[in-house]
C-alpha cells in the first residue's frame, strides 16, 4: 500500500486526509492514451444524427467516409461543448443524447413526453446517465434500443477511419508517441508499491480487439500480477456508467472509497471518485482552462499536466 498525503503544492486543488491507497481506477483515453482523437469524431456524428434524424442507411460505408473526412474541419458549438462536458460518460449515453435531441428537434417523429425527453437531454449534459423513475414511452424506448447501439457502431467506424486504425499502426512502431508523458512509469510505480491498477473505460472491451488491443500496444500488461490487473468497459448494447462500474468493482474487491485513487480526464470518473470518497487526480493539459475549472467544481483533489511531474510523486510515501 502507498500513503498519499495532501502536501501543499500548486497541483493540490482540494485538500484531503492522508490515506492508504490499495487500488487505482484509471480512465484511458486522454488520461494515459492518445491513440483515439475522439472528440471531433463524436461531435460530428452526434451533430449528424440530430440534424439528419437517422434516415435509412445513415450508417453506410459512404457516410463513414464522408464524416471521417469532415471531422474537425469546422466548429460545431453545441456538440463540441457536449464532448467536453460528457467526457468519460458511456458512449451509449452520448449516442442517446443526440437521438433524444433529434426527437426534440422534430427530425425524428416519435410519440413521447416531450418535456420529460427535454429534461433527460439536460440531465445527460449535466452528467447523469440512468433514469429509473422516468420511463420513456414504448415508442421512444424501442427507438432508443434500436438506434443507440447502431449509432455507437457507426461512431466507432468513423473513429477508426478518422484516426484510430492509423494511430494504432503508428503506435506499434513508436508507442511513446501515443502515451501521456510519464504514464508507464507512474503505473509501474503504483504497482511496485502494492497498488492494484484497473483501467475503466466507456468504450467496448473485447480481448485482443479495440481498446484492449490499444492499451497492450502501448505496453501495458494486463492480468493478475501484472501492472494492470484488468480492463473493464462497456458493451455494444448495455449502458455501464463509470460510477456503477467503479462502485461494483470496489465492492467485489472489498475495499472502501477512501482506499481508492481515481485518475482521469473526464467528468464522469472524477465525479464518481469524489462521490465514493476516493482521492482524485485529474490529468489535464495546462491549456485546458475550461476543463480545469470544471474539474475544480467537481471537487478533484489534484490536477497535473502529465505523470512526470515530481510534485505528484512527492505526495506519495
Amino acid at each position: 500500500m502507498l500513503t498519499f498525503s495532501p502536501i501543499p503544492s500548486p497541483i493540490l486543488i482540494r485538500p484531503f486526509e492522508k490515506r492508504q491507497i490499495v487500488c487505482a481506477f484509471h480512465d484511458i483515453d486522454g488520461t494515459h492514451s492518445l491513440i483515439r482523437d475522439w472528440p471531433p469524431v463524436m461531435s460530428i456524428v452526434l451533430d449528424y444524427a440530430e440534424k439528419s434524424g437517422v434516415p435509412e442507411g445513415y450508417d453506410s460505408d459512404e457516410n463513414v467516409r464522408l464524416l471521417a473526412e469532415k471531422a474537425g474541419t469546422e466548429p460545431l458549438p453545441v456538440t463540441d461543448r457536449f464532448c467536453v462536458e460528457s467526457a468519460g460518460l458511456s458512449a451509449l449515453t452520448q449516442m442517446e443524447w443526440a437521438l433524444r435531441r433529434a426527437v426534440d428537434a422534430g427530425t425524428v417523429h416519435i410519440p413521447c413526453d416531450i418535456q420529460q425527453n427535454r429534461e433527460k437531454i439536460k440531465r445527460i449534459f449535466g452528467g447523469e446517465e440512468l433514469f429509473p423513475t422516468m420511463p420513456d414511452s414504448p415508442e421512444l424506448d424501442r427507438f432508443l434500443k434500436e438506434h443507440t447501439p447502431r449509432l455507437f457502431r457507426f461512431y466507432e467506424k468513423v473513429l477508426n477511419a478518422f484516426c484510430r486504425d492509423r494511430n494504432l499502426e503508428l503506435a506499434k512502431k513508436d508507442p511513446e508517441r501515443f502515451r501521456i508523458p510519464g504514464s508507464p512509469e507512474f503505473m509501474r510505480f503504483l504497482h511496485e508499491h502494492g497498488v492494484r491498477n484497473y483501467f475503466v473505460t466507456g468504450a467496448v472491451v473485447e480481448k485482443g480487439m479495440g481498446m484492449y488491443e490499444e492499451v497492450v500496444t502501448l505496453g501495458y500488461r494486463i492480468g493478475e500480477g501484472e501492472t494492470v490487473d484488468d480492463i473493464i468497459g462497456s458493451t455494444w448494447e448495455d449502458k455501464e456508467p463509470k460510477d456503477v462500474i467503479m462502485k461494483r468493482l470496489a465492492k467485489q474487491l472489498g475495499i472502501r472509497g477512501e482506499q481508492i485513487l481515481v485518475v482521469g480526464d473526464g467528468r464522469s470518473e472524477i465525479s464518481a471518485g469524489t462521490q465514493m470518497g476516493a482521492v482524485t487526480i485529474s490529468r489535464l493539459n495546462e491549456s485546458a482552462d475550461y476543463q480545469r475549472e470544471l474539474h475544480k467544481r467537481l471537487g478533484t483533489n489534484v490536477i497535473v499536466p502529465d505523470f512526470k511531474d515530481p510534485r505528484l510523486y512527492a505526495m506519495f510515501s
